[in-house]
């Protein structure tokens, strides 16, 4: 069996297994950056089709660029049944959704992605598929093997948070810090006690429960101690970042 199935299967059985996965964040409609990034050996690609500039085109263009090397979590910008579809037809290795406060939210989102008879995903031809020439063995394959990820990044999911993790078919539940901290009127302070206290509940009941933990980070020291807690699924930095900085500290090299 060849093409991005084989990577999905691979990719959800290592996250449900408990690996400390890596990724960061491609904000750039940039195959090449997300080619380069890929090749620097993160286990998986952020592609935040929320805040970055990308239209299903564009993500289908990223994901080709990484030559299914590296498994693809595409951020929705809305919880509707065809950016989900779409994302997911074109080769995404699962689906991130963003501001999910709500069971009824998270049973949307799960019902979307997933085909009958565990939700209602509609069928088509493309790229997944390998445009029809595995077909069957993708649909046969598709429920078992995309990870279905929603964000914990508002104070209402933290307070609903063990309803959350109870909906069938979430497999991951993804702290956003930086929004979850503006949501509690403190915007940015992600190392505020009230907010580290809500990434720890959060922490407590995915693992309580058999979900996935996973959170983002801007710094290695930050993420590292992410992990130390207890979290898998982690992403940390953001393309342009990763420019921006690596440029700053060369020309500062030189001119100093």
């Amino acid at each position: 069996m060849s093409g991005p199935l084989v990577c999905e299967n691979g990719f959800r059985r290592r996250a449900c297994a408990g690996e400390v996965l890596v990724g960061t964040i491609i904000s750039l409609n940039s195959p090449q950056a997300a080619e380069i990034l890929s090749d620097t050996g993160f286990d998986w690609l952020f592609i935040d089709a929320e805040h970055g500039t990308h239209d299903p085109l564009a993500v289908e263009s990223l994901i080709q660029a990484t030559g299914d090397r590296t498994p693809c979590l595409v951020r929705i910008p809305v919880h509707e049944e065809t950016w989900i579809e779409k994302m997911l037809d074109v080769g995404a290795s699962g689906i991130i959704a963003p501001q999910v406060n709500t069971v009824a939210q998270a049973e949307q989102v799960v019902n979307y992605a997933k085909y009958p008879p565990q939700g209602e995903r509609g069928v088509g031809i493309a790229r997944a598929h390998r445009y029809g020439a595995e077909f069957e063995t993708y649909l046969a394959q598709a429920n078992d093997s995309l990870l279905t990820v929603i964000q914990v990044e508002h104070k209402d999911a933290v307070e609903n948070v063990r309803n959350l993790a109870a909906v069938e078919g979430v497999d991951v539940l993804f702290i956003g810090p930086y929004d979850l901290s503006t949501s509690m009127g403190i915007p940015g302070q992600v190392h505020n006690p009230a907010v580290q206290e809500a990434i720890a509940k959060v922490l407590e009941v995915c693992q309580e429960v058999g979900k996935i933990p996973g959170i983002f980070g801007i710094a290695p020291d930050v993420v590292s101690r992410y992990i130390d807690m207890g979290f898998t699924l982690v992403g940390i930095g953001v393309d342009t970042l990763f420019l921006s900085q690596a440029a700053s500290q060369a020309l500062r090299g030189v001119r100093s």
